[in-house]
């Protein structure tokens, strides 16, 4: 007989796979409609409201981009300006854009005072600004004569008709040493211009409206609504705490970041003192992670995966389902892991993307909740090791940076923390990593239904009985459809609008400004609950002899030779010429 465990009203946990099919397609349902709903308001928002003056800006500097680029084998000073031009160009920026950034704000950075991130009084923003000025000061000083630099060789390189490769590799180099120049002192001249702040009312008012916004979903389910408010309070709190301490300096410095924290300090709670039963239904970590991911889908913008270009798709499509089939057939075969939902989930989680391929590769199989639990646990342990690990790695053994971030991108498993791990490198690193756990990201659709089609055919089929297409779709995590559905849909509207206005209007708008802020909120909240909800006595099963544990470390060892190799063979041997323009 299936076990359950007993919650408030509301918020029974029913492990039997009868009941899963249900739960899980209600919560996907909703998470489109509400994921969708929060898409379309930001379009509403951002869509009709262009910066004054934007396209004649942005025709002005295509025509000197397009000249600059037939006049010179390289990308000249003007070239960069006029880029410049058009990326000043934002939509966040605009006032009603900041004003909605307020109500999104997550805790400041801080380093000695936690009330720092909370609150700053205008007479320490202006003695902030007034320490800050000097460095400004200098890096604008040496940011002028990088340029005047800059200039001169370009001006050499010029004279010679741009035929001389010598001068056009020096003017080259001297103009990357400019823009160098130019982002330090842009950086330096953000601190000059800080700002007092009270962000507390604007985090209780995001607090209600998240609140209600759930809770739409949970009252349509059936679920107990007002124990969910209850407990969401404890649950925003929590989050609200692990941004906090991910936005110290030292925290921040070392890529420690707000997952870590909302499932360190929830475990915490929830292994000493327990979680209080009244924050029981408020626990719904599906629920806020697939809304999330459904806003993340529009994040994941096809144009991306083709700026990469073939190397980045061989590293992440082809890699990602040998280690992902190879290890569950390790665990099968050596390791003889009695579950197979564990065992697949696990090697879902370590091969794909972590949480997110965890979840749907859950929901397709008919996992146990606690073996989804074991997974992201296990998960959030190695990421965290690896995104400081391997770029040590890289650095000390002088391996090329886009290498690295290729190697990082298709291994580490959070998007955040690859992210993390690439700008522990460079810009490059960070572009080429990022760029490649999205890509890989899009497996989260095709994992699921596979694994769904397996599960169906192979697992738990019987003698003489075909299992219908009909049984196969009722498995499907259908909030997958919703993440594939935003990204195709935003991908045709950055296409619609063009290049540069779909950068200002939909990345740097309806994205950044908006659905950003809130699948940030929804993620560092499911991973709140998860660790308020893990208990490790319930889970010290599965971990009996080890096999969980060795079944990651031996997949993702797999995984970090398989990639590492794929990635070298694309990126240096196959395409090298892709790579030399990234």
């Amino acid at each position: 007989m299936a076990e359950k465990t007993e919650q408030t009203p509301g918020a029974v946990v029913d492990n039997a796979a009868s009941k899963w099919s249900d739960l899980w397609t209600k919560e996907d349902y909703w998470a489109i409609w509400l994921g969708a709903l929060l898409l379309i308001v930001g379009c509403i928002i951002f869509l009709p409201r262009p910066p004054e003056g934007m396209q004649e800006v942005f025709d002005k500097s295509n025509a000197v981009m397009q000249a600059e680029a037939e006049r010179a084998p390289f990308k000249t000073v003007a070239w960069y300006k006029a880029q410049d031009a058009k990326e000043k160009f934002k939509a966040r920026n605009e006032p009603y854009a900041k004003s909605i950034g307020k109500w999104l704000s997550t805790p400041k950075g801080w380093s000695d005072n936690p009330l720092d991130a909370l609150y700053l009084s205008k007479e320490r923003a202006e003695a902030l600004n007034a320490k800050a000025m000097p460095k400004y000061e200098a890096a604008k000083e040496k940011a002028a004569t990088a340029l005047e630099e800059a200039l001169a060789a370009e001006t050499l390189a010029a004279e010679a008709a741009f035929q001389d490769a010598t001068l056009n590799t020096a003017a080259s180099d001297k103009i990357d040493n400019w823009r160098r120049a130019r982002n330090a002192e842009s950086k330096a001249k953000s601190k000059t211009q800080t700002k007092a702040f009270n962000i507390i009312p604007h985090l209780l008012g995001l607090m209600v409206i998240i609140a209600l916004f759930f809770s739409i979903g949970i009252k349509a389910m059936g679920k107990d609504t007002a124990g969910f408010l209850k407990g969401f309070i404890a649950v925003f709190a929590l989050a609200t705490l692990a941004y906090l301490m991910a936005n110290q300096s030292t925290m921040k410095h070392y890529g420690i970041g707000d997952a870590a924290w909302a499932i360190f300090v929830g475990m915490l709670i929830a292994n000493t003192i327990g979680t209080p039963q009244w924050v029981k239904p408020a626990l719904e970590v599906e629920f806020y992670i697939k809304t999330g991911l459904v806003l993340l889908g529009a994040e994941v913008l096809f144009n991306k995966i083709i700026a990469i270009g073939v190397p980045g798709i061989f590293v992440a499509w082809v890699v990602t389902p040998i280690v992902l089939i190879c290890t569950f057939i390790f665990g099968q075969k050596v390791l003889k892991i009695p579950s197979k939902t564990l065992n697949i989930v696990i090697s879902a989680d370590m091969s794909v993307c972590g949480t997110s391929a965890a979840i749907a590769t859950a929901a397709a199989c008919r996992a146990k909740k606690e073996e989804l639990t074991t997974a992201i646990g296990l998960s959030l342990v190695f990421t965290a090791i690896m995104m400081i690990v391997m770029p040590m790695i890289i650095k000390a053994t002088g391996m090329p940076y886009i290498l690295g971030g290729a190697w990082m991108g298709g291994t580490i498993d959070a998007t955040g923390a690859v992210a993390a791990a690439g700008a522990f490198l460079s810009e490059k690193a960070l572009y080429v990593a990022a760029t490649i756990k999205m890509i890989q990201n899009v497996l989260i659709g095709v994992t699921a239904f596979g694994v769904a089609v397996y599960w169906c055919t192979r697992v738990e089929c019987e003698a003489g009985r075909t299992v219908g297409w009909g049984e196969i779709w009722n498995r499907f995590p259908k909030f997958v459809l919703g993440f594939l559905a935003a990204s195709v849909i935003f991908s045709w509207l950055y296409t619609y609008l063009g290049e540069d206005a779909g950068f200002t209007m939909v990345d740097q708008g309806v994205l950044r400004g908006f659905t950003r802020g809130f699948r940030g909120w929804f993620f560092c909240l499911s991973f709140a609950a998860i660790g308020l909800a893990t208990n490790f006595r319930e889970l010290r099963h599965h971990f009996k002899g080890g096999k969980p544990l060795i079944l990651y470390v031996c997949g993702q060892s797999f995984n970090l030779v398989l990639t590492l190799v794929m990635a070298y063979i694309m990126f240096y041997l196959v395409f090298p010429e892709i790579t030399a323009n990234i």
